[in-house]
């Protein structure tokens, strides 16, 4: 609301003084997203080609900056590859494409779950054409995975919430707190090939450690040039800018809107850390951090691309089963992110939730997710996805 009050206070400055300015106003203050950036979330429809209406579903997986890095090859009868869209990559926030590699993980196994419900069973290959090396400005453009269609597939019970699924990143409630029963729900799914791990925790003074943690971290990917302005180029604002990309950080609230028409907002610039921008910033990530009424996280023995992909898979479910049970899951990526000056958080949280030390080799003890728990305090929106066309391989 105050950025409504803002907005209306300039229109009586005399920003627009127009006989249309109620209705250039109501135009302003709409800022919800655009319904077609959203249309993916209402299924397939009548798409007759049963792998076309897998993807369909499988490309709501989340991924991190919501930047949908998949691409899909159909050429193959009775089975679909799927690639890397390393044009998608988040080279400072994600520097070694782990992240990237948990969202592949978590499109797989949507996509598995999406054939079973039509009676297609995947048998899935990864790294068909061996597993990609540790820089991804090395990646060459290999399959990350093949699945092989045949009949046989049973429906999954979770299938029903894929389309129900979000990601929420508001304020939780703090007088709601988050069962020990609800936390066991969420910390049993079931891992894939025994290779991920799900802990957790609601004791409170245990969380309000990790609530620091997340916080600072957050601080630490704002104030550092180069991620902070890989976040920037992922927003997205207005209407029309939505449409255009319907991937990464959407906003639509009037405010912004206004300060960039203006040219009162630099995406090409980091903001000061005196500067308005730069604390409004700043305090949504420290709202989502130190509203979280409780933590899970997901950790594998090692840190191999084949240990990552597995920790998608297990996310997603996690995700899914959060939404059965009516709970908001909401992961906090910065503390488990390997750019440089991360690295003193990215210690601490291994040392607080694995007693471990970071992980040096794909050999070693890592962290792949971690997320916060709490009970949204407004609806959660979808995030706009592109649309199946964009991820098809010619």
């Amino acid at each position: 609301m105050d950025e409504r009050r803002n907005f209306v206070r300039l229109l009586g400055g005399g920003v627009v003084v127009a006989a249309g300015a109620v209705a250039l106003a109501t135009w302003w203050l709409h800022s919800d997203i655009p319904a077609a950036a959203l249309e993916i979330w209402n299924g397939p429809g009548n798409e007759p080609d049963p792998r076309r209406r897998a993807v369909a579903y499988a490309v709501t997986a989340p991924t991190a900056y919501n930047c949908q890095p998949w691409l899909v090859d159909l050429r193959e009868p009775d089975a679909i590859v799927l690639y890397c869209d390393r044009e998608r990559l988040l080279p400072e926030t994600d520097p070694y494409g782990r992240q990237a590699l948990i969202g592949h993980g978590a499109f797989i196994e949507l996509l598995g779950m999406a054939l079973a419900q039509q009676g297609i069973l995947a048998s899935v290959q990864l790294w068909p054409q061996g597993e990609l090396p540790s820089e991804p400005r090395q990646w060459p453009h290999i399959p990350v995975a093949r699945l092989r269609l045949s009949g046989g597939g049973a429906p999954d019970p979770l299938f029903a919430q894929v389309l129900r699924r979000r990601t929420p990143k508001q304020r939780f409630d703090m007088g709601r707190p988050v069962s020990a029963d609800m936390l066991q729900g969420l910390t049993a799914i079931a891992p894939v090939g025994g290779v991920v791990r799900a802990d957790g925790t609601v004791d409170m003074p245990r969380v309000r450690v990790l609530r620091k943690l997340c916080a600072a971290a957050a601080r630490v990917e704002i104030v550092t040039p180069g991620t902070a302005l890989e976040n920037l180029r992922m927003l997205r604002v207005g209407p029309q800018e939505i449409l255009e990309h319907r991937d990464g950080f959407s906003r639509n609230d009037p405010a912004l809107r206004l300060a960039i028409a203006f040219g009162q907002f630099d995406r090409n610039v980091p903001a000061p850390e005196d500067s308005e921008s730069f604390k409004e910033t700043l305090q949504v990530f420290e709202d989502q951090a130190h509203t979280a009424m409780g933590f899970v996280w997901l950790s594998t023995r090692g840190n191999s691309r084949t240990d990552q992909v597995a920790a998608g898979r297990a996310y997603v479910r996690q995700q899914l089963r959060a939404t059965e049970l009516g709970v908001g899951l909401h992961p906090m990526s910065q503390p488990l992110e390997e750019f440089a000056e991360m690295a003193p958080h990215h210690a601490a949280a291994h040392d607080l939730l694995l007693g471990a030390e970071p992980p040096r080799n794909a050999r070693s003890p890592t962290l792949q997710m971690m997320c916060r728990l709490g009970y949204p305090m407004a609806p959660v929106q979808a995030a706009p996805r592109r649309a199946i066309g964009d991820f098809m391989m010619a």
